[in-house]
């Protein structure tokens, strides 16, 4: 099996922790669970257990209730123009879609700094590459023979235009039930239930908990609800860097949306940083 976290990620994950503080002992313990890491551990499991050190030593990591707001509060403050010009677009699904990749950029985790002027800029083409429609195709065929729908969420901000996009889902599919699976906790800026519900999500999904503070979404750690959501979803729409590490390679059926905000994924992907991804693992 593969290392789902290469040398090089491994690497990285060390370094931010030690801008963080230059503290001999915290960075040790790092070191030492960064170095006796399975080849099944992922980025967003590493983490979770580098924040269990961290309280430790340090106590509550920072605090990002400010940052999530403002992040939710700026693109709720778009959300109607961006409404009207999904709706006006020629297939507004595929525009929503693009749009909620869009909201992927705004990540304090894998991203060094966030540029609301670039994080803007992005919206500025939300047309479908010719790889995206193939797996715009595939998406449609399973949303039309479907029942239930599972989104998978990321950050605060991007749950806003999550939100867009499943009211359009819900419009081009009435059919289906949907449902939103969020942190179970405080990790860095995504989003909990409260988080989504301030957003509005809960308007046109059920909201879900993952049950845990971990960036990702990895099975062992949900609870028996979360795991009964999960295996029984007829589609799965997972959303982030975080969520393709530890639901990847496990066999599963799911459509992926990411933005490649690291050297792990625009190698993986052979694509330029920030690039857009929306991709099928059968």
């Amino acid at each position: 099996m593969i290392m789902r976290i290469p040398e090089s990620c491994a690497e990285c994950l060390y370094e931010r922790q030690k801008n963080k503080t230059n503290n001999a002992e915290y960075l040790a313990e790092i070191k030492l669970l960064l170095d006796n890491r399975k080849e099944t551990d992922t980025s967003p499991y590493m983490v979770y257990l580098f924040n269990k050190v961290h309280l430790k030593y340090f106590g509550e990591s920072a605090d990002y209730s400010e940052i999530k707001k403002q992040y939710n509060d700026l693109v709720l403050s778009m959300e109607d123009s961006l409404r009207r010009k999904i709706n006006s677009a020629e297939d507004p699904l595929a525009a929503a879609l693009i749009m909620s990749r869009i909201g992927n950029y705004i990540d304090f985790g894998a991203m060094n700094s966030i540029d609301s002027n670039e994080f803007l800029d992005l919206f500025r083409n939300t047309e479908m590459r010719e790889d995206d429609r193939r797996t715009y195709e595939a998406f449609l065929r399973e949303c039309a023979n479907a029942k239930t729908f599972l989104l998978i969420c990321d950050n605060c901000g991007e749950v806003v235009l999550d939100k867009l996009m499943v009211e359009q889902l819900k419009k081009r599919f009435p059919h289906l039930t949907v449902r939103a699976m969020v942190r179970g906790g405080e990790v860095l800026n995504d989003a909990t239930a409260e988080d989504a519900c301030y957003a509005g999500l809960d308007t046109v999904a059920e909201i879900v908990s993952n049950g845990e503070a971990i960036a990702g979404t990895v099975y062992e750690m949900l609870p028996d609800n979360a795991k009964e959501v999960l295996d029984n979803s007829d589609i799965i729409l997972a959303k982030g860097q975080g969520n393709y590490e530890s639901l990847s390679g496990q066999g599963r059926h799911i459509f992926y949306e990411f933005l490649c905000k690291c050297s792990l994924f625009t190698e993986r992907f052979n694509v330029p940083k920030l690039t857009g991804m929306f991709i099928e693992e059968k």
